[in-house]
């Protein structure tokens, strides 16, 4: 086992403190896990260690430079393959899988040629790998597949039968080697995915906000980061108080508080507030430690089925065993006994799984979509209602503003420059649509205001030359602040009429005018609703915070008949728990900021590429291309994946009983029942990595195909 550091961050309190991110170049057995943690936190100076054993992550706090070295130290003591050159300053690479390529080259092309002497040495010296591994998982106390390939392969040797010891080490090789590949590979399609989407932030220099490309980010500088946004770097908290998403880093989906001197991590999301950050790091390293997390994240988030299918697994083990304890008693004929430990369900049980579901999570990012973990996936499948926001989700990502009202003491151009100085501070495609517009007219807005403050799913508040500023929702503007928007009754009717958006703007207490927001639908949203009816989505509702006649036009054009107008982001969670109450099996998709308490409350939820940093961050599954197409694709996806599972579940038990019978009753010699038990188990293997090129069809003609 070799260790490796993927991420260290320092100065968290102090110069000389951090954290640092272990990985091992495998999987931990639980027992070693432990002992590590408890070696660890005998360091004096370690405050805290966290183990991940299945994904072999250790995060490790501390709190001096001597504290760090010594847990280096003893590290590298643990480690019985060469020490960690990725510590010592030089790449380590992940070690391959068990025997790699290398026993079927072996077996090919040297094993025919060599006389009988050394044909029996080179199975002995192929199955040592097998049996270290094996006796290894039995002194920690643990009965499981290893266990039984390395008795199989031992009661094989007690019979001096080396073909079939020749190849069960080809086929079990060949299977460690597939499994590790097929994780390799989607693993790597699936971080591609993930990688930062920011691209410029607001640096603070002299009190003034610039906007900066975060290529031009370095360390010591001041960004500002307000509600719904991804933090773009790592650093310190120097002004300001906000709630952190940290649901990408440690898989918790409750806000965290952040204030001054407290510490932030890129890839984590404002969810409310503002903070000023002074970077500490930016760039690769912040970058490959979200992808670590993700990963981990993702191997956490396994599909309901891959669990049952790993515990079923582990149950066969010690059964096989008894089976063949009772076969030998009865028939006191070890050739038979051995017949049942090389036919056994367990190796296909545990591998077929999570290879359909990594398989079809890695096809997934060539479909357009990315699917955090594989119960995500369970979950597309099981889905029998589906509620959509409108705006930038059934609508165009990018609204325009259609006209400008103003009100008759107010100049049009005034209006919108003030309008477009407060929203283009916010990451929504509302707010992009009135920063445009102001920039095709060339109308300028200075930074004149006072600090902007943002009220979650109503709108914005400020200040501009001594005067008090409100934009956002009727509902923010009428009934929260009480401001009477009778003026412009007879443009509000007309506006609501044609299926526009308002949004409107007050100034000290009295309306000062309103923009007109043309959000037209997406030009697949009627085709794709009718698909995801035939695709066995029994409801259709969508949710939307303009008034009855907007929300009805909207839903008439895309086919839907059920919706809820003038609802708030607490009502979206409230409608879909109401949904999931009544026994409905709800998949949410939405794209903004108020759009996160309902998918997260929703069975799955599903965010647009273009959506807000919050919504992506939210969502178990995340369309990588501005099309409703990639919805029909993921529930045809998650369905075949499901199908797929079941049809190797059955293939496995139905095959290997007959193997087991054929050698129970002499039908078949011990040697081919195991190899005819190996074939089986690469054979499903394969079948449940193999594609499911049906979904092209779901895929728009200029989208890239998936790689046969």
């Amino acid at each position: 086992m070799a260790f490796y550091l993927v991420h260290e961050l320092k100065g968290l309190k102090t110069e000389k403190d951090g954290r640092m991110r272990i990985r091992a170049n495998t999987s931990l057995p639980l027992a070693a896990a432990e002992d590590l943690v408890q070696k660890l936190q005998k360091i004096a100076g370690i405050s805290k260690v966290q183990a991940n054993a299945r994904v072999g992550s250790l995060l490790i706090f501390y709190d001096s430079t001597r504290s760090r070295n010594q847990a280096l130290k003893l590290l590298q003591a643990n480690e019985k393959l060469p020490a960690m050159k990725k510590l010592l300053g030089v790449e380590t690479t992940p070690q391959p899988a068990l025997g790699g390529f290398f026993p079927l080259f072996r077996y090919l092309f040297i094993r025919p040629f060599l006389p009988p002497a050394l044909r029996m040495l080179s199975a002995a010296i192929g199955a040592i790998p097998f049996l270290i591994k094996g006796l290894s998982a039995l002194l920690h106390g643990k009965l499981c597949v290893e266990v039984l390939d390395a008795s199989a392969i031992a009661a094989s040797l007690y019979l001096r039968d080396f073909r079939t010891v020749s190849m069960l080490t080809l086929l079990l090789g060949l299977g460690d080697t597939l499994a590790e590949w097929t994780k390799r590979h989607s693993l790597e399609s699936l971080t591609e995915s993930l990688t930062l989407n920011v691209h410029t932030v607001w640096r603070k220099v002299n009190g003034t906000e610039v906007s900066t490309p975060l290529a031009k980010i370095k360390k010591g500088d001041l960004v500002v980061v307000r509600s719904g946004s991804s933090i773009p770097v790592d650093g310190l908290v120097v002004e300001g108080v906000a709630v952190i998403n940290q649901a990408s880093m440690t898989g918790e989906p409750i806000g965290v508080k952040r204030e001054a001197g407290g510490a932030v991590f890129a890839g984590t999301v404002v969810e409310e507030g503002e903070i000023v950050i002074k970077v500490t790091s930016v760039g690769d390293d912040t970058r490959f430690r979200q992808v670590a997390a993700f990963i981990e994240e993702s191997e956490a988030h396994k599909a309901g089925i891959q669990g049952k299918s790993e515990r079923m697994a582990d149950m066969a083990v010690p059964f096989t065993f008894a089976l063949a304890g009772l076969v030998f008693l009865v028939t006191r004929n070890f050739m038979r006994a051995a017949s049942v430990l090389l036919v056994d369900y367990s190796c296909a049980l545990k591998l077929a799984t999570p290879l359909a579901v990594l398989a079809s999570m890695r096809e997934g990012t060539y479909l357009g979509m990315v699917i955090k973990g594989g119960r995500y996936l369970e979950a597309m499948n099981e889905a029998d209602t589906i509620v959509f926001d409108k705006t930038g989700t059934l609508t165009n990502a990018s609204p325009v503003v259609a006209e400008v009202i103003p009100c008759a003491d107010h100049n049009r151009d005034e209006v919108l420059r003030t309008m477009a100085c407060l929203e283009e501070h916010f990451p929504h495609p509302v707010a992009r649509a009135v920063v445009k517009k102001a920039q095709d007219e060339n109308l300028a807005h200075e930074e004149e205001h006072a600090q902007v403050e943002y009220i979650v799913a109503h709108g914005v508040a400020s200040s501009l030359h001594g005067k008090r500023l409100l934009v956002g929702s009727r509902h923010y503007i009428e009934y929260d602040e009480h401001i009477d928007v009778s003026p412009l009754s007879e443009q509000i009717a007309k506006q609501s009429a044609m299926g526009r958006s308002l949004l409107y703007m007050a100034e000290d207490g009295k309306l000062a005018g309103l923009l007109a927001i043309e959000d037209p639908l997406r030009e697949e949203a009627r085709s794709v609703i009718e698909k995801l009816k035939e695709e066995g989505f029994k409801r259709v509702v969508m949710l939307t915070g303009d008034d009855e006649r907007t929300a009805k036009a909207i839903a008439e054009q895309a086919g839907i008949t059920e919706f809820r107008a003038q609802v708030l982001p607490s009502d979206k969670a409230d409608v879909v728990k109401e949904l999931s109450d009544n026994g409905c099996k709800v998949l949410m998709v939405g794209d903004g900021i108020n759009d996160a308490p309902a998918l997260s409350q929703a069975l799955v939820g599903v965010a647009m590429i273009d959506g807000t940093d919050l919504a992506r961050e939210v969502a178990n599954i995340l369309l990588t291309r501005p099309d409703l197409n990639g919805l029909i694709a993921a529930r045809r996806l998650a369905r075949s994946t499901m199908r797929r599972i079941h049809v190797n579940f059955a293939a496995t038990l139905l095959l290997n009983s007959v193997f087991l019978l054929g050698g129970l009753f002499n039908l078949l010699p011990a040697g081919t029942s195991a190899v005819l038990h190996n074939l089986t188990t690469l054979g499903i293997s394969l079948n449940a990595m193999r594609p499911h090129l049906k979904h092209l069809a779901a895929i728009p003609a200029s989208a890239p195909k998936p790689k046969k």
